[in-house]
C-alpha cells in the first residue's frame, strides 16, 4: 500500500514531506519522490530503494517551495526504478497515485495516438497526462479532475499539483484512502491521519467518490456527481509518538511486547469484569436469528477466522463457511437469508475484503467488521463495527493486530452462543474469567524471548521449516510460516498435524526442522503421535508447549520453548507469542530488513 502526502503551507514543505513519507514506511515501498511548485515551476525528486535515496537526492540537489506532494511507491505496473517512481509529471502537472488504474492501456493507447510522450511504465501516468492534457486545453484544475475522473476505472487515491496554480492541490479517492487534515493556515492531504499527525489532529475522511480542493484557507469537498458537500471534521487521535521505536530494535519487536497491554484494551471493551459478562457495541439487528456465518479475509487476518470458526461452531452451534478474501466472489457464493458476513482486516481498507463485504451487502447480508481503524471503509459500511484496539501497527508482519483480532472474534462468539441459548450464565462468566487471564498469560509467554532468541540460530541455516498444530492450533501452525516466509524468507508451510501422512512427510529428512505447537490438552496424545512419526524419520522437532507437555514430549527434540499452562480458550492468543518471536529472531540471525520486508506492503489496495 503505497503512501500519499501533500501539503499547501505557509513555509517550506520538502522536508515535511519526507518526514510525512517516513511516517508512511510501515506500508512497504520500493521508491519514493517528491514535487513541490516553485517559481513557476514543478520541481520533481525522485529515487529507487528507501527514502534514505531520497533524502541524498534532496541534499544534493533541494526542491523549494511551499506546495507540494510526496510519494512511496510500491510497485504494481513497472519496476521499482527511478523513472516509474512518483510523481509522475508533464509540464503542468503532477500527480501521485494509489491504488491502480485497470483500464489504462487503451488511455495510454489514446494518449500515445495524440501525439503525447509516457516516460514510465506505470498506469499512474496516464492520469497525469489526460488531466494535463485537459488543463493545457484551457480547463481549470476542477474542471479536468472532474472529466478525467470518471473515465478511470479501477481503485486509486490522488494527489494532484498543477503549475500554474501554486496555491491548491487537488485529492480524489475510490476504493483507496484519503484524508484531509486542517492546520494554521495551511491544509494537508494524507493516506491516513498517521502521516499527518505532527502537522494536524483535525481530519476530515473523504468518503468514496470525493474529490477536493484544498488550499491554505481549506478545503472544498465534490461528491462523485461534482456536487459540493460537506464531510465531518474528526480528531484523528494519531499520536505522533506512536510511531517511534522506543528502547526497540525494531517496530515488529516492540509491537510483539504490546500484546498484553493492547489485548487487555481491546478485551475492556467488550468485556463487562463487573459481572463478568460479554457486552458489545449497540446494533441493531438480532444476532440471535442469525444462521450461518461467513467470514472473509486475507492474510494473517483470515487465519484469525480460521480459528475464530471453531469457535462459532463450538460456542454458538452456528455454521461457518471462511474464504480467503480474493477468491470470495468469483466461486460465486450461496449467501443465506439471515446471514452474518464477517470481515476482518487490520487497515479496513483491503480491496479484495472490502469488494467482498459490498458484494456480501448487495445480496441483503448482515455486515460485521473487525477491523483496526475505526474511521476505514470498511468500518463505515459495516452494521457492526468492531474496533480492535491495538494502536498503529508499523512492521509489515502483523502481530499485535492478529491478537487483538483474535480476543474480539473470541467475545462475539460467546455473545452469540449467550444470545442462541447454547452458553448459560455460568459458561459465559468461566469464558470471561479465561478471556481477562489472556493478558497476563501473554506476559508470561514473552518472558521466554531470551530462550527463543537463544535458539533461532538453529532454524536460520533450514530451507525449508514445516509446522504443525491441531484443532484451533492449526492455523497458528498457518500463522506461524506465515510470519517466518514474510520476514526470514525460509520456506515454511503450516499443516494439520494429523495431515503430515497424506503427503508432506515426503518432506522429512534431518535438515527440515518441524515447529510442532501442542498445549497438553485432549489432543495432545494425538500430535505426540504425529511427532513421533516425523522422529522416526529424522526430522529435527521444535516443540512449543507447556511444562506438562514439554514433560511428556520433550525429551528427543531439538529445542523445546515452554508456553504457561492456559485454557484452550486462549490458547491461539498465547501460542502467537513464539511463533512471533521465533521468525523476528529468525529474521534478525539472517540479517533481513524485518519491519519492511520486500515485496510486500501493510495493506494490499489494490486486487
Amino acid at each position: 500500500m503505497c503512501g500519499i502526502i501533500g501539503i499547501v503551507g505557509k513555509e517550506p514543505v520538502a522536508e515535511r514531506l519526507v518526514d510525512g513519507l517516513k511516517r508512511m514506511e510501515y506500508r512497504g515501498y520500493d521508491s519514493a519522490g517528491i514535487c513541490t511548485i516553485h517559481d513557476g515551476a514543478l520541481i520533481r525528486r525522485r529515487a529507487e530503494g528507501k527514502l534514505s535515496n531520497l533524502v541524498n537526492v534532496l541534499a544534493d540537489d533541494p526542491a523549494a517551495g511551499e506546495v507540494g506532494i510526496a510519494h512511496t511507491r510500491w510497485a504494481t505496473h513497472g519496476a521499482p526504478t527511478a523513472k516509474n517512481a512518483h510523481p509522475h509529471a508533464t509540464d503542468h502537472v503532477a500527480l501521485v497515485h494509489n491504488g491502480i488504474i485497470e483500464n489504462f492501456k487503451e488511455l495510454k493507447a489514446e494518449l500515445i495516438a495524440d501525439g503525447r510522450t509516457l516516460e514510465s511504465d506505470t498506469d499512474s501516468e496516464v492520469v497525469a497526462h489526460l488531466v494535463s492534457r485537459r488543463v493545457e486545453n484551457g480547463e481549470t484544475p476542477s474542471e479536468a479532475v472532474a472529466s478525467v475522473l470518471p473515465r478511470l476505472r479501477g481503485a486509486f487515491a490522488l494527489a494532484i499539483a498543477f503549475r500554474d496554480h501554486p496555491d491548491m492541490l487537488i485529492g480524489a479517492r475510490r476504493g483507496s484512502p484519503l484524508v484531509v487534515g486542517y492546520g494554521d493556515g495551511e491544509t494537508y492531504i494524507g493516506s491516513d491521519a498517521l502521516a499527518l499527525a505532527p502537522l494536524t489532529q483535525q481530519i476530515t475522511y473523504l468518503e468514496e467518490g470525493d474529490w477536493v480542493v484544498v488550499t491554505r484557507d481549506g478545503s472544498e469537498i465534490h461528491d462523485e456527481d461534482g456536487n459540493k458537500v460537506e464531510r465531518e471534521v474528526k480528531t484523528s487521535g494519531a499520536s505522533a509518538a506512536s510511531v517511534e521505536k522506543g528502547n526497540y530494535r525494531h517496530f515488529m519487536q516492540k509491537e510483539i511486547f504490546e500484546q498484553p497491554t493492547v489485548v487487555a484494551q481491546t478485551l475492556s471493551s467488550y468485556l463487562r469484569q463487573s459481572d463478568n459478562s460479554v457486552a458489545l457495541p449497540q446494533f441493531d439487528f438480532d444476532i440471535s436469528s442469525i444462521r450461518r456465518v461467513t467470514i472473509v479475509a486475507c492474510g494473517t487476518s483470515y487465519y484469525a477466522g480460521m480459528v475464530a470458526k471453531y469457535w462459532f461452531e463450538q460456542f454458538a452451534r452456528v455454521p461457518v463457511d471462511i474464504d480467503v478474501a480474493s477468491e470470495f466472489r468469483y466461486r460465486e457464493p450461496v449467501l443465506e437469508d439471515n446471514g452474518l458476513s464477517l470481515f476482518i482486516s487490520q487497515s479496513g481498507e483491503t480491496a479484495d475484503t472490502l469488494a467482498a463485504l459490498r458484494h456480501c451487502k448487495e445480496q441483503g447480508q448482515t455486515i460485521a467488521a473487525v477491523v483496526n481503524v475505526p474511521t476505514s471503509s470498511m468500518a463505515r459500511e459495516a452494521d457492526l463495527l468492531l474496533p480492535t484496539h491495538a494502536g498503529p501497527e508499523i512492521g509489515v508482519a502483523s502481530t499485535k493486530a492478529f491478537t487483538c483480532q483474535l480476543a474480539v472474534l473470541a467475545a462475539l462468539a460467546a455473545h452469540m452462543a449467550v444470545t442462541k441459548g447454547f452458553m448459560n450464565r455460568q459458561e459465559e462468566q468461566e469464558v470471561v474469567e479465561h478471556l481477562l487471564e489472556a493478558p497476563a498469560c501473554l506476559n508470561a509467554a514473552l518472558d521466554h524471548d531470551d530462550d527463543i532468541a537463544s535458539m533461532a540460530h538453529l532454524i536460520a541455516p533450514a530451507r525449508d521449516v514445516l509446522y504443525l498444530g491441531r484443532g484451533p492450533d492449526f492455523p497458528m501452525a498457518l500463522e506461524g510460516a506465515l510470519k517466518l516466509k514474510e520476514i526470514s524468507y525460509i520456506h515454511a508451510e503450516g499443516y494439520a498435524s494429523g495431515e503430515m501422512k497424506h503427503g508432506p512427510i515426503a518432506l522429512i529428512d534431518d535438515e527440515v526442522p518441524v515447529i510442532v505447537l501442542a498445549p497438553s490438552g485432549p489432543l495432545f496424545e494425538k500430535t505426540v503421535s504425529n511427532m513421533e512419526e516425523v522422529r522416526a524419520r529424522g526430522g529435527q522437532i521444535v516443540l512449543i508447549s507447556d511444562a506438562e507437555g514439554l514433560e511428556e514430549a520433550g525429551e528427543g527434540c531439538m529445542a523445546t520453548i515452554e508456553m504457561p499452562k492456559v485454557h484452550p480458550l486462549i490458547a491461539p492468543l498465547v501460542y502467537a507469542v513464539p511463533v512471533q518471536l521465533l521468525a523476528y529472531h529468525v529474521a534478525c540471525v539472517k540479517g533481513t530488513d524485518v519491519d519492511q520486508p520486500r515485496n510486500l506492503a501493510k495493506s494490499v489496495t489494490v486486487e
